[in-house]
């Protein structure tokens, strides 16, 4: 297990039990890459400057600053961030629970594992089992990183995962985002098309499977080059583009012509529609 990102207490009711955070995702396994002077071959050092004199400016001399207008700034000594930063008891108090069905993942920021220390594992138990069984997650509240933090925790195998969430001034309004979306309505052959073709590729979800081949490519590239190989672009994939979203589909669905895919809808009504001619027939002789 990685090192403990947080230590401290969760409380839910009068009921108080000692938790350890860890990070939950990392991307230290990523291929990451340094800046080189191309000349020298040694690394290029970062530093600010002076944006009017272009001169260096040395670390005691730098102070953060905010742009009240064009090129004014007040300036914010390091000591008065700190004196209106949230002071930290170190103590996670859930809130609320919510339903699981109501949760809005667009506003889960970064997953943490959430375990219990030594002398709270009943009580982590009791919680996380609870959960489950109300189907519900929790709303708690933490200072973290200097802010205080609003998380959703949820049971997740023999744990429970706290995630940060984005407050709400980050969000961007779905309404603004989706107002341009196509407000049209489809039914018939196209429809069961794309439900056919969803229904062939139904699977599991395996993150096992999620291959990031833009990274493994990046380290073969390096290794290529320390080999010293020749490396040779690919050549762009050539993409052939149906005459029409309805030709698509079928290709895609593997149907030629006009045939459709039969599905449990389209035999239920093939089944009526014959049910209905036998009847209008039996009526027709009965009447002659």
């Amino acid at each position: 297990m990685a090192r403990a990102l947080w230590k401290g207490f969760l409380t839910f009711g009068v009921v108080t039990l000692p938790v350890i955070l860890y990070t939950a995702v990392s991307s230290a396994e990523r291929v990451s890459f340094s800046i080189i002077n191309r000349r020298t071959g040694n690394k290029v050092r970062r530093e600010y400057v002076d944006s009017g004199s272009g001169e260096p400016v040395e670390r005691d001399a730098q102070v953060k600053g905010y742009e009240f207008e064009k090129d004014q700034h007040i300036i914010i000594e390091p000591d008065e961030i700190a004196a209106v930063a949230p002071e930290s008891d170190k103590t996670m108090r859930i809130s609320d629970y919510i339903p699981n069905s109501e949760i809005d993942t667009v506003f889960l920021d970064k997953p943490y594992y959430l375990i219990p220390d030594k002398a709270g594992e009943e009580a982590f138990v009791l919680l996380r089992d609870a959960m489950v069984r109300s189907g519900v997650a929790a709303i708690a509240r933490a200072v973290l990183f200097r802010r205080l933090r609003t998380l959703l925790i949820r049971p997740h195998g023999n744990g429970l995962i706290a995630s940060t969430m984005n407050f709400d001034y980050e969000v961007r309004s779905a309404e603004e985002a989706f107002e341009q979306a196509p407000k049209v309505h489809i039914e018939g052959e196209m429809l069961e098309l794309a439900k056919h073709i969803i229904a062939t590729k139904k699977g599991s979800f395996d993150p096992k499977t999620f291959e990031d081949r833009y990274d493994r490519a990046l380290m073969e590239l390096v290794q290529a080059k320390a080999e010293g190989k020749t490396i040779t672009p690919p050549k762009a994939a050539k993409v052939e583009q149906a005459g029409s979203l309805l030709e698509a589909l079928r290709e895609s669905a593997g149907v030629t012509g006009k045939r459709r895919p039969k599905t449990a809808a389209r035999s239920r009504s093939t089944g009526a529609a014959k049910a209905g001619r036998k009847t209008g027939t039996g009526e027709r002789r009965k009447a002659g």
